[in-house]
């Protein structure tokens, strides 16, 4: 498994929601909390079946103490965790996700079998409402499920079987209703006066199901075509009980494959995990996640089947399957090879990856899910630099709607989030923002020069500055690029250009649907995929970037490189920025 930070090193937010992920199987501390919370349940448990009795005074006093003591205990708990849902799973980030987790199954139990009780002491209610309120305490005895497979086992069964249960109680409801009108033929000349209309008939079809515990439908067939039908509808009434049961029966078997199955996926996803351990790029020094492993690579070094592989990859989180030969560029119509490869990103948004650092200059990613090492890249350079950081990491990949160029916020899913968190970092004064691309693959030719920036102009536009484009402070812009220019040149030995290839100017653009050209700026910078991917000193170009941008527009030295990134490691584990 991948190495952790001491103990003592985690925020109290990521402790918490270690102990309350309902994993009976996580370290000694963990366990007592979770041991704790299922014996206050049997406790509050046991005080609401002893209530039910005639009991002495004093022992009564006692049991509203341990009702009190319980109820406090679980509001807290209740508390906790509605506040570190969004660590447990970033879908519940926000008031919105929290709002989403309360609806949960659990949560919605949660919340009904602990804060309805606090309205008897703000409300005087009557007394049916009263015990109503009391009686509810009882479903706190399902809270129990979240720990146990076998409350588990039952609903993975029933969802795993419930289209084939809705389709035989239809059968069963419609046969029913078909023979109860039969039977009211039948017996209506016979009993006139008890078969008087076709609800009695459905009304005794149904009772028989449940035995007619009421004898409300004690109204008995005397004809033979009537006798025939309630022995069909006795034998319907043993249908109604040994079809559901052999088909939860069978769910169960289902639900227990799957669960092992389960089980082997996420082992294969924790090796497939330790297969991007951290690694010394010699040219920065730091220690860092491998930008993609080849298919071949991972079966080899993991001992895993292709069919594994490609499971692990979607139980993930973090991982996704690409194919690299669309980062190599393709002259006259020249066929490259496809090399299949897995690579693993960061993720603490349902959209992919936000990170507030609280700094002037936001690094933007809006196509990494679709462009093999941009999200790497990106990744590290907003970390050297300790820059904000905002990517898009998950969504459909065909058809791929962009988060680049699009409509409306509204179109693609997790756009309205994106663009909520883009806006909120960009509202920072005195902001700046850059956002990173790729060129020079498959779809594009490769280009004289290796970098292009653009600020919002058409191709050919060599402006500095105008109200169309995406720069308000034209010096700042100039001096950074010409500090870039000419640390690339002398590090790297590659070349850069203003505007000169690609267009930047459409309405379409996010930098323009989003509004974000008010106060900030905004810089646009494609990147010749073979320096981003595949060259030996691609986190070295990272460095350089984060440089010239803190030298340009901060007017500061480049930040000592975070502890976190000298420590050899497994993945993104034990980054602060996507823990907290």
């Amino acid at each position: 498994m991948s190495e952790k930070r001491p103990e003592k090193d985690v925020p109290l937010k990521i402790k918490l929601a270690r102990a309350l992920d309902d994993n009976l199987h996580t370290r000694q501390w963990h366990n007592i909390v979770d041991w704790l919370i299922i014996a206050m349940i049997l406790i509050s448990t046991t005080e609401i079946f002893l209530s039910t009795f005639d009991l002495d005074p004093k022992l009564r006093r006692v049991l509203f103490w341990v009702d009190i003591i319980t109820l406090v205990f679980f509001t807290i708990e209740v508390c906790l965790r509605i506040w570190v849902a969004p660590i447990i799973n970033p879908k519940f980030k926000g008031w919105k996700g929290r709002l989403r987790y309360c609806f949960t199954f659990y949560g919605a139990i949660d919340i009904l079998s602990t804060f309805p009780f606090y309205l008897q002491w703000i409300f005087p209610l009557p007394v049916m409402a009263f015990k109503a309120l009391r009686t509810a305490r009882v479903v706190r005895t399902l809270r129990i499920g979240r720990y146990t497979k076998s409350f588990n086992l039952l609903t993975d069964a029933i969802k795993e079987k419930r289209h084939e249960l809705i389709v035989s109680m239809q059968f069963l409801i419609v046969i029913t209703v078909i023979l109860s009108l039969i039977l009211f033929f039948a017996e209506h000349d016979a009993q006139p006066d008890v078969y008087d209309n076709g609800a009695v008939s459905v009304m005794w079809a149904f009772a028989q199901y449940i035995g007619d515990p009421g004898q409300f439908a004690d109204t008995p067939p005397i004809t033979v075509v009537g006798r025939i039908i309630a022995c069909i509808v006795g034998l319907l009434g043993i249908a109604i009980v040994a079809v559901p049961t052999g088909i939860i029966g069978a769910g169960f078997t289902d639900a227990i494959e799957n669960r092992n199955h389960a089980e082997e996926v996420r082992n294969d996803a924790a090796m497939l995990r330790n297969g991007f351990e951290r690694k010394l790029d010699r040219p920065t020094g730091l220690q860092v996640v491998p930008p993609f492993r080849s298919v071949e690579d991972l079966k080899t070094r993991l001992n895993m089947k292709s069919d594994n592989l490609q499971e692990a990859v979607s139980h993930g989180p973090g991982f996704r399957i690409v194919n690299l030969a669309s980062t190599v560029p393709t002259d006259d119509g020249e066929y490259v090879a496809d090399r299949i490869a897995v690579e693993h990103y960061p993720q603490n948004t349902p959209y992919g990856c936000c990170i507030d650092r609280n700094s002037r200059i936001t690094i933007i990613a809006p196509s990494n899910m679709i462009d093999p090492g941009l999200s790497h890249f990106c990744f590290y350079l907003a970390y050297i630099g300790q820059f904000n950081y905002i990517s898009r990491e998950v969504g459909e990949r065909a058809p791929y709607k962009s988060y680049y160029a699009f409509g409306s916020e509204s179109d693609v899913e997790g756009l309205k989030e994106y663009a909520t968190d883009l806006k909120r970092l960009m509202a920072k004064e005195g902001a700046w923002s850059l956002t990173v691309l790729v060129a020079s693959g498959a779809l594009e030719p490769p280009y004289p020069t290796n970098i292009h920036i653009n600020i919002g102009g058409k191709k050919g536009d060599e402006r500095t500055s105008g109200e169309d484009l995406f720069i308000k402070e034209g010096a700042t812009y100039e001096a950074f690029y010409k500090i870039l220019e000419k640390t690339v040149a002398a590090d790297l030995n590659l070349s850069m250009d203003h505007q000169k290839f690609h267009n930047t100017h459409s309405p379409n653009n996010f930098l323009r649907k989003l509004s974000l050209t008010g106060h900030a700026n905004h810089i646009i910078m494609r990147i010749e995929w073979k320096q981003l991917l595949w060259s030996q000193k691609r986190l070295l170009l990272a460095h350089d970037i984060a440089e010239s941008l803190c030298t340009a527009i901060l007017n500061a030295p480049l930040p000592t490189p975070a502890p976190e990134l000298k420590v050899k490691a497994i993945g993104y584990d034990g980054y602060p920025c996507l823990e907290s």
